[in-house]
């Protein structure tokens, strides 16, 4: 057992190590530039695509809005509250600087993804529309290679299918029981039951009523967890310049020990930040791109430009907020009962717990939601996945094994599957990356094509253009 966990660390270093991390935000840039920028300049007409009632026009499963959703319900989880805090713990107030950049960059990869997503979704045996990276590098990157095209997508498959399982089940299952355990005293078989239960419940109507529960459930939880770290913020407003300060001073400067926190060097800010901002946004990862291949659209484009705002929303939005709660609160300085500096949920809820009474339970409940619904929205990642390996007869049998798992790790936290869980997360990304590259000069083409037959030509797009 040792020389296997020692091995999946090892696997782990390149998977969530400095080449990875560096793979990951060179094709972001490439993406970006090759885009002309485009991401950064329209969020705003993102957002009126997301809220335009008469969108939902083409084939699909599901509408825009609730694959957004979807995707974000697998998204926006324990990395927002957890992630945020031992990004900072680790690597100083300056990695949030990083964790920007690398989103900035993200949504370029993200807004890729979906848009091979849909340009290459098929429907099943049952007249589904499916898609993701494994279906666009075998057809896409199939056109012109067509073995490394049904290789790299078999391995993102196969990465995928069992990632889930650790990623998706397990670590949410186990956080909320913990969560709950500790903040409410509620014994860890109840969630474990509880959670099963509801799981079941939704999964069995497939992604219509997982789309439908997160479309109502993400943005409800977004918005009331938003506006209590607002709430905290407004309460520590006269230190939010100094917040500010600490993130860019110390992205370039090393972060000295003050209180409980050790001390880290500018190496040690970028890669957790870039690291913890890569795990919470998923964005190169693939995963969100399963999500946006079931909406119904019959533009590539106007999916994928929805598809960004979910880096932007989780990253630039629900990261910061929380990161500026940690930073404003003087959280990040205290020690714990081992005399320590704080780290993860615990950080966050501190955080929240010293500007506001009762503010430690709404970390425990944002966490909860935000667990059960990245259980959801991994739930059907990992169907996929096990979909194009096996058949659609055989998803009877992976739900089963899916609630099992949720019923099972919620008293059980076995160190051995989050660490393999989370080195297969991690290489998820690499077909995934080499796909999006090959396939770029796609995606470039059918962006110029759309905002070409809209009177604006890629060069020349600015943030005022409708």
């Amino acid at each position: 057992m040792d020389r296997l966990n020692s091995l999946i660390d090892s696997v782990n270093a390149f998977a969530w190590g400095p080449p990875m991390l560096g793979m990951l935000g060179v094709t972001g840039v490439l993406l970006t530039l090759g885009l002309v920028f485009m991401p950064w300049r329209k969020v705003g007409y993102g957002f009126r695509l997301l809220f335009d009632k008469g969108g939902s026009v083409g084939e699909g499963e599901v509408k825009p809005f609730n694959a957004l959703m979807t995707a974000l319900s697998a998204t926006v989880g324990t990395g927002n509250i957890a992630g945020v805090a031992t990004a900072i713990a680790l690597g100083g107030p300056g990695a949030i600087f990083y964790m920007w950049l690398i989103a900035l960059f993200g949504m370029a990869t993200k807004y890729a993804e979906a848009v091979c997503a849909v340009t290459y979704r098929e429907k099943d045996a049952n007249g589904k529309y499916v898609g993701g990276p494994m279906y666009y590098l075998r057809n896409g990157v199939g056109e012109f290679a067509p073995e490394l095209g049904k290789y790299l997508g078999l391995a993102f498959a196969i990465f995928g299918a069992v990632a889930a399982f650790g990623i998706g089940n397990a670590v949410q299952v186990n956080s909320m029981a913990v969560a709950l355990g500790s903040s409410f005293s509620v014994p860890t078989w109840i969630t474990g039951v509880v959670v099963a239960a509801l799981v079941a419940f939704v999964i069995i109507g497939g992604i219509r009523r997982i789309g439908d529960v997160a479309g109502k459930l993400v943005p409800a939880m977004i918005v009331l967890y938003l506006g209590a770290a607002l709430l905290i913020i407004i309460v520590n407003i006269s230190e939010v310049p100094a917040a500010f300060s600490l993130i860019f001073t110390h992205a370039f400067t090393p972060a000295a020990a003050t209180g409980g926190f050790a001390g880290a060097a500018v190496a040690a800010a970028i890669r957790f930040g870039v690291a913890r901002g890569v795990f919470s946004n998923e964005s190169g990862l693939g995963s969100a791109a399963i999500a946006h291949a079931a909406a119904q659209t019959n533009s590539p484009v106007r999916q994928g430009i929805i598809a960004m705002l979910g880096t932007f929303i989780d990253t630039l939005v629900v990261c910061t907020m929380t990161a500026l709660v940690i930073l404003t609160s003087g959280a990040w300085t205290m020690t714990g009962a081992d005399g320590g500096g704080l780290t993860g949920a615990v950080l966050t809820s501190t955080g929240f717990q010293t500007s506001i009474p009762g503010g430690q339970y709404i970390v425990t409940i944002a966490l909860a939601v935000f667990a059960f619904t990245t259980i959801l929205g991994w739930s059907y990642y990992g169907e996929r996945c096990w979909q194009y390996l096996f058949s659609e007869r055989s998803l009877v049998f992976y739900r089963a094994l899916w609630v099992l798992a949720a019923l099972s790790f919620a008293n059980v936290k076995v160190d051995l599957v989050w660490n393999l869980s989370d080195t297969l997360n991690g290489l998820m990304a690499v077909p995934n990356l080499i796909g999006l590259l090959l396939l770029a000069p796609m995606v470039f083409r059918v962006t110029r094509r759309y905002f070409d037959e809209r009177g604006e030509p890629l060069s020349r797009l600015s943030p005022s253009n409708r």
